[in-house]
């Protein structure tokens, strides 16, 4: 096997992970200013929707192909995490959004604390399995193994940020975005609907979660109610290494980090007997982070909202 290239395969399964979740967060932070901490647990509420969505279809539809079961798990998720998200905005984000930037902040950490607290009421505190509804059997490509389910995640990874690609530079309402992001009380004065807008960033933020969280859950086959604030705190970081507010930024970011943290545990770990290996593989990302911000605070990419009057 090669390992070098199995350790890429890996990163990239781990990084498109981190930029759907990061674009959540980027994209918030372009239009509001605001650090949504409370995107993590969306991706958790996704997860645990799934499974029970997923439960439902193994009952009613046994026969089901995998993928197609997959595909109703992740479709019935989205809903889930678009109307909490739509919750979180409406009565916890929108009322502060004039308000000094700590308010939003804490609201947001308290939002979480919320979110887990009704997963747990929900759906226990004890992890739950996922169930295994794809094949087993790894693909070997140019020496390295990919499991089927890591092939579909590359897959609606890849598709969802080349979808908003597409959405943000091509259509009329990713022009609106992209004004609102610049200055919304101008794009207002403009006839842009500024709430709409937001909701709309809300949404799809949601859906990404949703699509992230699914995955995570089968990929790692396993979910529970505080599952979400690892992958959430690390995208957060993707999204400030690729440069906050810019939605290129947290694709580029949270593929870096992945790969950074998969060849990180797997030679530093080699070459330290393990002793920096894969149980202590979330340091490498931060120090690199510490890196990148001490050298270009702005992130790799930069930061394209402009200072707003």
């Amino acid at each position: 096997m090669d390992i070098f290239f199995q350790q890429i395969i890996n990163g990239l399964v781990l990084g498109s992970m981190y930029a759907l979740i990061a674009l959540g967060y980027t994209m918030v932070y372009g239009v509001l200013n605001l650090i949504n901490f409370a995107h993590g647990d969306v991706l958790m509420i996704g997860a645990m929707a799934g499974l029970t969505i997923l439960k439902l279809v193994q009952g009613a539809a046994p026969g089901l192909p995998g993928i197609v079961q997959l595909i109703i798990a992740i479709l019935g998720a989205i809903p889930v995490c678009v109307i909490v998200s739509l919750i979180i905005e409406r009565v916890a984000y929108r009322p502060l959004r004039n308000a000094p930037r700590l308010a939003p902040l804490i609201t947001a950490i308290g939002v979480s604390i919320l979110l887990q607290t009704l997963a747990m009421m929900i759906w226990g505190r004890s992890p739950v399995a996922f169930p295994q509804v794809m094949s087993s059997e790894p693909l070997i490509i140019m020496g390295a193994l990919i499991s089927p389910t890591q092939v579909m995640l590359l897959i609606l990874a890849f598709a969802a940020m080349a979808g908003l690609v597409f959405m943000v530079e091509k259509t009329r309402m990713g022009r609106a975005m992209r004004a609102t992001a610049e200055n919304p009380r101008i794009a207002g004065l403009m006839g842009v609907d500024v709430n709409r807008v937001i909701v709309l960033t809300f949404i799809i933020g949601a859906a990404l979660a949703a699509i992230a969280g699914v995955m995570w859950a089968a990929n790692y086959s396993t979910a529970q109610f505080a599952m979400g604030f690892v992958p959430g705190l690390k995208a957060f970081c993707a999204a400030v290494l690729g440069g906050i507010g810019n939605i290129y930024g947290a694709m580029v970011g949270g593929l870096l980090l992945g790969l950074i943290e998969s060849l990180g545990a797997g030679y530093i770990g080699d070459l330290t007997g393990d002793f920096l290996g894969s149980n202590y593989q979330d340091i490498f990302a931060f120090v690199v982070l510490i890196i990148v911000l001490t050298l270009r605070p702005s992130g790799i990419m930069g930061e394209r909202v402009a200072d707003r009057a």
